[in-house]
């Protein structure tokens, strides 16, 4: 373990020989000598087909193809739909809506956890053009090549300004902004536009997938399979073998699997946008009804989210998903003051599962409060408490929410209890004034009768 890591570490570290940059007093303008580039950059480059490219910093190596066939669905044309666009990023920019604006980003790094000493030594982005995807990569054949690979990024992103990515937010762009920082001399791109699709898919497909991964969205969503790829655990390893002067065959895959990685995001994206927009529609199956209204409730479009969730429940959701759905109609249903359709789903709820516990409470609550029917909200709590031992049994329920959940009920049953012996007792008091005043009533009646 430890040689292991003392190899990563001196992996990192630049040869005694390695490139210089320096300023040329002339010319006023950054050049890099990289003589000690690893045995085996030239070789790659010639089974990739790609060339070095220069820029005021240097050289890195790069590599450009257009891709002809779409994965999953057409590129969008013309200006995509803003109610979709707000689902997906509700602040974004107007230019958002501009899919000539869009620029995919992807990449292959040192490390999964990030932080100063990751590198990005590969990156892939991507743009709809002609009707197919054009693909471009910026390779760092050793490290001081990342300043050259990074102003060609910046160059990109100018001429694109809004950025598409699948977990870019949380990683590969947070990433990109600490190299651009720590260059001092190149000033980080500022994308007008940020969308990422990871969100957006989990909400769409990971109940029937079981997994937000993008190999298995592209093969069960998109209906492409990749075939055969590198493991991305693996990358980081292939490269440093490849810096210490090991074979650059290996590298070969990891190109490969960046350019399926931004194939199947440009799939993914239009897929996702085709079914925002109009998911009646281009929905395939009724959770992808059910992901639409998660997205659409969050975003605050109530109206459309209790309008989708309705649909999804009438179109035979998966048990569990239509529990799901069931709660979160019966939830927006009260907030919109229809408590009779939200009494009905919750009683459709009751069970000895955590829905069924919140159905319990909401009915609890809804006859106490709203209905004042006292006796009906403790005969709910009573079911409630005997649920929980049931399910405490059948051990379907931790114990520390066994314990919460008890305890809860417990004092509502008290508290309701406590009500109603309040309330007989006032009920009781009347009764006994009103019998207490008729004897004198009909005594009065009878003296009057006399006079």
């Amino acid at each position: 373990m430890n040689t292991d890591r003392f190899s990563r570490l001196k992996a990192l570290q630049r040869p005694a020989t390695a490139s210089r940059i320096y300023v040329d007093e002339a010319a006023h303008e950054w050049r890099g000598i990289s003589p000690d580039l690893p045995a085996g950059a030239q070789r790659l480059a010639e089974i990739l087909g790609a060339a070095p490219s220069r820029t005021k910093f240097g050289e890195h190596l790069a590599l450009r193809r257009w891709f002809s066939e779409s994965i999953g669905a057409e590129a969008p044309t013309g200006s995509l739909d803003s109610a979709a666009l707000r689902l997906l990023a509700p602040e974004s920019h107007k230019c958002a809506c501009d899919p000539e604006q869009w620029l995919f980003l992807d990449t292959e790094t040192t490390g999964v956890v990030g932080g100063t000493g990751t590198y990005p030594f590969l990156i892939g982005i991507a743009w709809w053009d002609a009707g197919g995807l054009e693909v471009e990569q910026f390779f760092m054949r050793e490290y001081s090549e990342e300043h050259s690979a990074l102003v060609a990024l910046a160059e990109r992103m100018a001429e694109r300004r809004v950025l598409v990515t699948f977990n870019g937010k949380s990683f590969d762009w947070p990433l990109l902004e600490t190299r651009y920082q720590m260059t001092r001399k190149i000033r980080v791109p500022a994308p007008r536009a940020h969308l990422d699709f990871l969100h957006p898919a989990r909400n769409l497909w990971r109940l029937r997938l079981g997994s937000a991964r993008l190999p298995e969205l592209e093969k069960h969503v998109l209906g492409w399979n990749r075939g055969a790829d590198v493991m991305s655990e693996f990358i980081p390893q292939m490269y440093f073998d490849y810096l210490r002067g090991g074979s650059p065959d290996p590298l070969v895959p990891i190109f490969h699997h960046n350019q399926m990685d931004l194939r199947g995001l440009a799939g993914l994206a239009s897929r996702t946008l085709a079914i925002l927009t109009n998911p009646e529609l281009h929905g395939q199956d009724p959770l992808e009804l059910f992901g639409v209204s998660r997205i659409c409730e969050r975003r605050g479009e109530r109206a459309r989210a209790r309008q989708l969730y309705e649909r999804s429940i009438a179109s035979e959701l998966p048990a569990d998903a239509e529990r799901a759905a069931q709660r979160f109609l019966a939830r927006l249903a009260k907030q919109e003051g229809d408590h009779d359709m939200a009494c009905e789903l919750w009683q459709k709820l009751l069970s000895g599962s955590r829905d069924g516990f919140e159905a319990y409470e909401q009915l609890a609550i809804h006859y106490e409060r709203r209905a004042g029917a006292l006796q009906q909200a403790a005969e709910v709590t009573r079911q409630a408490l005997a649920e929980l031992r049931r399910a405490n049994r059948l051990g379907t329920i931790a114990s520390i929410a066994y314990r919460q959940k008890r305890e809860k009920f417990e004092k509502r049953l008290t508290r309701l209890t406590r009500l109603e012996h309040k309330r007989s007792g006032k009920l009781l008091d009347g009764i006994s004034l009103e019998a207490s005043a008729k004897p004198r009533e009909d005594s009065d009646a009878a003296h009057s009768d006399a006079i």
